[in-house]
Parts: structure tokens; sequence; C-alpha cells
């Protein structure tokens, strides 16, 4: 399975939990994030997909793209506190998205993945892509491997925030998430760190996140 076919089952799911009651029940609730209501986070995971047409659509810059890890070295949100103007922005960015609801924002986003597979099914994984808000270029397969880690880790932060299961992504889908997360722990806390938390629970660090 092609990364973008992996991507699209990812946005499914996505668009599948946007659409359950228990997400409409809550939509005026805090979430399980700090400072960010059940529709805000909801907008932001619907944001991965409506994020996507535009990017692809981006003028191409002429440059060379990044490799994806140099992508979260570069990426300010990061390591921002959570009164940053960055995450501030990202809050207030997804209240907007969410701001039709969440009939209404669930119908947009099962739309916008509907649309996204006629646009990306003849484009190749190398295509290079133009990052406006960032400012730097990455291929598509890298692209929509960000995406994929925004929709597993969001979806299971709304799921969570609700009350229901967590989506069970494909391996297609999974696997390219876990791999980035892996790399980005493993630069954070070193290997040895990552090696015990996954195999030696006696001598595993008291945390091994990614970001």
């Amino acid at each position: 399975m092609s990364l973008t076919d992996a991507y699209l089952d990812a946005a499914a799911h996505a668009v599948d939990l946007l659409g359950t009651p228990e997400v409409a029940a809550a939509w005026g609730k805090p979430s399980a994030l700090a400072e960010m209501s059940v529709a805000g986070l909801a907008g932001h995971l619907a944001y991965q997909i409506f994020s996507v047409r535009p990017t692809v659509e981006e003028p191409v810059s002429g440059q060379d793209p990044i490799p994806l890890l140099e992508h979260y070295t570069r990426a300010v949100w990061i390591d921002a506190p959570l009164d940053s103007e960055v995450n501030s922005g990202i809050r207030a960015k997804g209240e907007d998205i969410a701001a039709e609801g969440a009939r209404a924002l669930h119908g947009r986003a099962a739309a916008a993945v509907a649309e996204l597979r006629g646009v990306l099914a003849e484009l190749p994984g190398d295509r290079v892509l133009f990052i406006a808000r960032t400012g730097w270029s990455l291929t598509l397969d890298d692209f929509l491997v960000t995406r994929m880690m925004e929709l597993a880790v969001h979806s299971d932060d709304l799921a969570v925030s609700v009350g229901v299961a967590a989506p069970e992504l494909p391996d297609a889908a999974f696997d390219p998430v876990l791999t980035l997360l892996a790399r980005l722990a493993a630069r954070r806390h070193g290997q040895a760190a990552l090696l015990r938390a996954l195999t030696r629970a006696e001598r595993a660090p008291a945390a091994i996140n990614a970001m």
C-alpha cells in the first residue's frame, strides 16, 4: 500500500470519529488537552485533512526537500510552552475551523477526504511540496507522514476526551507513524532510553515522549 493510500485510510478513520454522537454531545466541553475544547480539538484534527489540498496545490518553490526529521528539528511548536504564540494560534485555528458545529465539520471532512482520493491519485510520492506556513519543502510522502502522525495522535486525544475507543489504524498507516515517533523519541532521550522503555521494564526511563 502506498503512503497516499495509508494517509487516506487514516483520514477516513478520523472522519468516522468526528461523526460519532459522543463528539457532538461533548462539543463545548474541555478536551483532554489543556486549554482546548472538544470542538477546538476536533477542528485541529480535521485540519490534518483540510491542509493537504492547499499544500499540494502550492506553487513549486524550487527548493530541495529537507529530510523528515529535519522538519521536526526546525518546527517551533515542539518545545514551545502552552501559552506561546504558536500554540495559542494552533488552538485558535482549531476553534475557528470548528465554529460551524459538529455535524457540519464532519460533513466537510468527509467531503475533503473524497476529494483527496482524486487529487492525490496520480501524484508520485517523491513530488516536492512547498510548505508555505514553514518556508521549506518536503516530499509528498514525508508530508503525508506528518499528517498521519497528527491524525493518529489527535484521534487518540479526541477519543479520550469523549470516552470512546481510539481508532485502530491499519498497519500501513500506523507503521510510518510509529517509526517517526520512535526516531523522535530516540533523538530526544537517546537510543538506550528507548530500548529500555520497550524491552526492560526494570530499567525503563520515567519518560520517553517524542515531543
